[in-house]
C-alpha cells in the first residue's frame, strides 16, 4: 500500500515529513518524545535536522526509524479497491467506522458499524481474533492509531482503509457522498 512520496532528508520541513510519512509524528514521539506535547513540540516549518539537533538525536537514526515505522504503517493499510474485493468475495468481514456518530449518520459505507466503546468491547470479547476487520475514518489520517489498538488487542487481521471514506467514495462507490471537515 505504498504511496508516491518524496525522499526524506535532514532539511525537510517537519510539516512535509508528517504529510509524506503519516506516522512520523507518532513514531518520533514514541521513540524520542518529540512532537507530541507542548514541552516537546516543533514548528511546521522547522527542519528535521534542527529538531534532531535540539533534542540531541542522531539524524540518520531518526530518518531510519521514520522509514521503518512508515513500512509498518503501510502493512496495516488496505486500498479501497482491495477492501471492496474482500467485502464482495463473500468472506465474513467486519467493517467498522471510527468517525463520529454524526458523520456515520450522515454518510457511511454500506454494511459498516459505528465504533462505540460498547461495540469495540464486544468485538474484543466475542469476535474471533483472526476475523477480518476493516476500519475506516474520514481521510485515513487517524485510522492507523485505531488499527494499532485493535492489533495490540490481538485482532491480528485488522486493516485500515487507506484514504478513508473519502477515498472509498472516489474509487469504489461514487454514491457515497464526499464532505469536508471544517474546524472552527
Amino acid at each position: 500500500m505504498e504511496q508516491n512520496q518524496s525522499e526524506i532528508h535532514p532539511d525537510m520541513p517537519m510539516e512535509q515529513v508528517n504529510e509524506t510519512y503519516a506516522g512520523a509524528r507518532r513514531a518520533l514521539f514514541a521513540k524520542y518524545h518529540i512532537g507530541g506535547c507542548s514541552s516537546c513540540a516543533y514548528e511546521p516549518g522547522e527542519t528535521l535536522r534542527s529538531v534532531c539537533k535540539r533534542n540531541e538525536i542522531d539524524i540518520e537514526e531518526a530518518i531510519d526509524y521514520v522509514l521503518k515505522s512508515h513500512a509498518v504503517d503501510q502493512e496495516m493499510l488496505i486500498s479501497p479497491e482491495e477492501a471492496n474485493k474482500l467485502i464482495q468475495s463473500g468472506e465474513k468481514v467486519l467493517l467498522i467506522d471510527t468517525r463520529t456518530r454524526e458523520e456515520h449518520d450522515a454518510v457511511k459505507i454500506a454494511g459498516s458499524e459505528l465504533m462505540t466503546q460498547e461495540y469495540q468491547q464486544n468485538v474484543f470479547g466475542t469476535v474471533d481474533p483472526e476475523a477480518i476487520i476493516l476500519l475506516y475514518d474520514h481521510s485515513g489520517k487517524s485510522v492507523l492509531d485505531t488499527c494499532a489498538w485493535f492489533i495490540g488487542h490481538k485482532m491480528i487481521n485488522t486493516k485500515g482503509i487507506a484514504g478513508g471514506i473519502d477515498a472509498w467514495s472516489q474509487k469504489v462507490d461514487k454514491s457515497v457522498a464526499r464532505y469536508r471537515m471544517e474546524m472552527s
